[in-house]
């Protein structure tokens, strides 16, 4: 079911815009978007986490430096590969947003060593991720924390609807971050299920409009569709006079505003 209302797409759209001007490059892409979706859906503590998947340990980014000591950092890594969310995201192919809840009970959470020597310590009871990135050994994440009120299906779903943008982002943050470091560009998300496509694109505009809504990059889209980036660039023109619209961003919200 869906609970999105067409404020929470508007909302959205205009969270998402204001990413684009304020995120050049890696950390102030953390920092800039633990702000937002801080304020996106309400949180007691909201980090950019990026997870070895290999070694167990954790990296907390764009969160202020006091909200979590390192004892605590090093605490959460000790229980790192009985986390369900990291379970969820990193080894059991899971890439929308998930909850704690939706993986064990609030009783059965609350038996866990986990919850017992960090969670109950740092007091925090809820727990939300939105995968922005994963791959054999990373798992990048934006976490969400609550003392009181689990989080609401409302509240996962307004995530989802930023999750493939984010991730888009993210990928950006990292391109520009590798043209001017020697470091491994990280790879793609894997892709979203399709977007519906309203009337009046046609087949190749809608091909293009898919994997636009996948946070694919226009050299991405040509490579998927065995075209140049010129003729996805004239494409991606037609479909945003057709939709009114100016970005990329607003052309994908646009089509979840009409099918809402």
């Amino acid at each position: 079911m869906n609970h999105l209302t067409r404020n929470d797409y508007a909302s959205a759209l205009q969270l998402l815009a204001r990413l684009e001007t304020e995120s050049a490059g890696l950390e102030s892409f953390a920092n800039a978007s633990v702000r937002a979706i801080g304020d996106f859906v309400a949180s007691e503590i909201t980090t950019l986490s990026v997870c070895n998947v290999v070694s167990g340990h954790r990296e907390v980014v764009g969160l202020p430096r006091a909200a979590l000591a390192p004892a605590d950092i090093e605490c959460f890594d000790r229980y790192f590969f009985e986390h369900p969310l990291v379970r969820y995201h990193a080894f059991e192919g899971g890439r929308q947003t998930h909850r704690i809840s939706d993986s064990l009970s609030r009783r059965d959470f609350r038996r866990t060593p986990l919850y017992a020597d960090y969670y109950r310590r740092v007091g925090l009871e809820h727990v939300m991720a939105m995968p922005l990135y994963v791959d054999g050994r990373t798992l990048v994440s934006i976490v969400l924390n609550r003392r009181g009120l689990d989080f609401s299906e409302r509240d996962r779903e307004r995530l989802e609807l930023l999750r493939p943008h984010l991730g888009f982002l993210y990928r950006q943050a990292c391109a520009d971050a590798a043209a001017s470091q020697p470091t491994r560009a990280p790879l793609p998300l894997a892709p979203v299920l399709p977007e519906p496509v309203p009337p009046g694109l046609t087949a190749r505009e809608g091909q293009v409009m898919h994997w636009l809504a996948c946070g694919k990059t226009d050299a991405e889209i040509a490579a998927l569709l065995s075209i140049s980036p010129r003729t996805v660039h004239k494409h991606l023109e037609h479909i945003y006079v057709k939709l009114g619209v100016e970005t990329r961003t607003a052309a994908v919200m646009r089509v979840r505003v009409m099918a809402a």
